[in-house]
């Protein structure tokens, strides 16, 4: 393909629960869009918390995020400041921002990720490795 060929990209229509899972324990992740379905320009994933349930500490990342919730409180702490996002609450996080999120509630979390660019995706499976050894513990007390 060269570049006077315009890429031809297929709608995507998922039932729920459908799109690539991964387990991380206490957390999981189903990206229902990624680098194969939107060339590489975002991703699309939800991510799901159990009751008092702590995230992936703190970490940076080029992409930016834009979270929005569905279920549940996600507390999020964005340059160590913690905020509490309830259902319906949108968080943008800046590429190379720090940022952590877990469930301090006694209910599930979830929320949806868009990731700009993508490409995040691809680290998955090393996280979930990363995560089987290293299992999520209960939340830090509410900041």
């Amino acid at each position: 393909m060269n570049s006077a060929t315009p890429l031809v990209r297929k709608a995507l229509i998922l039932a729920p629960g459908q799109g690539r899972l991964y387990s991380m324990g206490r957390m999981r992740a189903i990206f229902v869009a990624d680098t194969a379905e939107t060339d590489s320009r975002y991703s699309v994933s939800e991510w799901w918390l159990e009751p008092n349930t702590k995230g992936p500490g703190s970490h940076a990342h080029p992409e930016d995020h834009v979270f929005y919730v569905l279920e549940g409180t996600v507390s999020i702490a964005i340059d160590g400041e913690w905020s509490h996002a309830f259902r319906g609450s949108y968080a943008l996080i800046p590429g190379g921002t720090p940022h952590y999120f877990e469930n301090h509630g006694s209910a599930r979390c979830g929320f949806i990720s868009l990731n700009v660019p993508g490409g995040f995706e691809l680290k998955l499976p090393g996280i979930v490795e990363w995560f089987a050894a290293n299992p999520l513990g209960d939340a830090d007390s509410p900041a």
